[in-house]
């Protein structure tokens, strides 16, 4: 099995790579407007905004933001399918201009922007990052009215393009193959994730921005999950350091991604590099994970009725019988074209030992 992942290094807006109706998900964290670590980005791209911004026109100024983060969302609907989702991490921003304060709401706007498009809303994640701040609180202290909350959380918004995916016959074994445990659906599937961890965003590297807005790995690797299949593209239109391209390697996807900053460039293929044996332990991750569950289950409830046709071990549901991890055996750049292809080790070299009282994978 082989995989194909491109880095495209351009603005988003036009994705004219990209062949209309053929991704099959979109996995992405935009530019948060109103967020001041993005002004000279957004600056860039209309120079309205920083006039707005420097005659201390917020609503303007966001609202410009938005339009340009629509012509991304335009595209996006150009390039995915019937059927296909969309997944976008956005937080919300407060901010100080002049002399007013005020909360402006992102996710709401890009969920306006969506139903204009045409598209199934569907129900959000909050994704409620741990902080270490001592105070939960800002503004004016003890005394009321003036102090506000903070904002502890993100959003993670989904959206349906048009009716339900469907699957020819020839599709539905990569479906079977991308099957995820059942103990891995309840967890998931939850609209409040609070055991994610949010990942530093310094950079810390020359030529490059001071800081990014990545995500951690568990967030893209679950949406991947959850929401494609095996062989499927992901595109990610804001990839920043490469996180939604090594999920989709990690998880046997194709994947394009785009960043407008060709400076990254680097920073990406080293990530990559280095994140092999990472990816190949969420492979041994997830089969020890469930191991461990099915014993604890086993032991309080009896066997379970069903059973892997691929591994052997119990599973809860038939759903799960030929769900089926690979290996990553090899990762090839093409230096030339920032094209990188991913090849599979086959399903009978992953090996389910049980070794005296706990049973663990190994991969060989």
């Amino acid at each position: 099995m082989k995989t194909k992942h491109k880095i495209i290094f351009k603005n988003s807006q036009k994705m004219d790579e990209i062949d209309s109706s053929s991704v099959n998900l979109i996995v992405t964290s935009p530019p948060y407007p109103m967020i001041e670590m993005w002004d000279e980005l957004f600056v860039s791209l209309n120079y309205r905004i920083g006039d707005s911004l420097n005659e201390y026109q917020a609503v303007e100024a966001y609202n410009l933001m938005h339009e340009e983060l629509n012509k991304v969302w335009c595209e996006v609907d150009r390039v995915l399918v019937n059927g296909g989702i969309a997944c976008i991490n956005i937080g919300d921003a407060t901010r100080k201009i002049g002399n007013n304060f005020q909360l402006h709401a992102n996710h709401s706007k890009i969920i306006h922007c969506f139903e204009k498009l045409g598209y199934q809303v569907l129900p959000t994640i909050i994704w409620r990052k741990q902080s270490n701040k001592p105070n939960k609180f800002m503004g004016s202290g003890m005394l009321p009215p003036n102090a506000y909350v903070t904002l502890e959380h993100e959003y993670i918004l989904i959206f349906r393009k048009k009716e339900n995916r469907q699957f020819n016959d020839s599709q539905r074994n990569n479906r079977q193959e991308s099957a995820y445990f059942w103990e891995e659906r309840n967890f998931w599937f939850s609209d409040l994730w609070e055991n994610v961890k949010g990942i530093s965003q310094k950079l810390g590297i020359q030529n490059l921005r001071n800081r990014n807005g990545a995500y951690p790995f568990e967030l893209a690797h679950r949406l991947i999950n959850m929401y494609s299949v095996k062989n499927d593209t992901i595109l990610d239109p804001f990839v920043g350091t490469g996180t939604t391209t090594i999920a989709s390697m990690a998880n046997c996807r194709n994947s394009i991604a785009y960043e407008i900053d060709e400076n990254f460039k680097d920073l990406i293929a080293s990530n990559i590099a280095k994140n092999k044996e990472f990816m190949n332990k969420i492979i041994r991750d997830r089969l020890n994970n469930h191991l461990s569950f099915v014993e604890k289950r086993e032991k309080e409830k009896g066997k379970l009725k069903h059973k892997s046709n691929i591994y052997g071990f119990s599973v809860m549901t038939s759903q799960e019988k030929n769900l089926t991890l690979n290996k990553i055996d090899k990762i090839v750049k093409n230096n030339n074209l920032d094209e990188f292809k991913v090849e599979y080790e086959d399903v009978n070299k992953i090996e389910v030992k049980k070794q005296k009282t706990e049973k663990q994978v190994t991969l060989v």
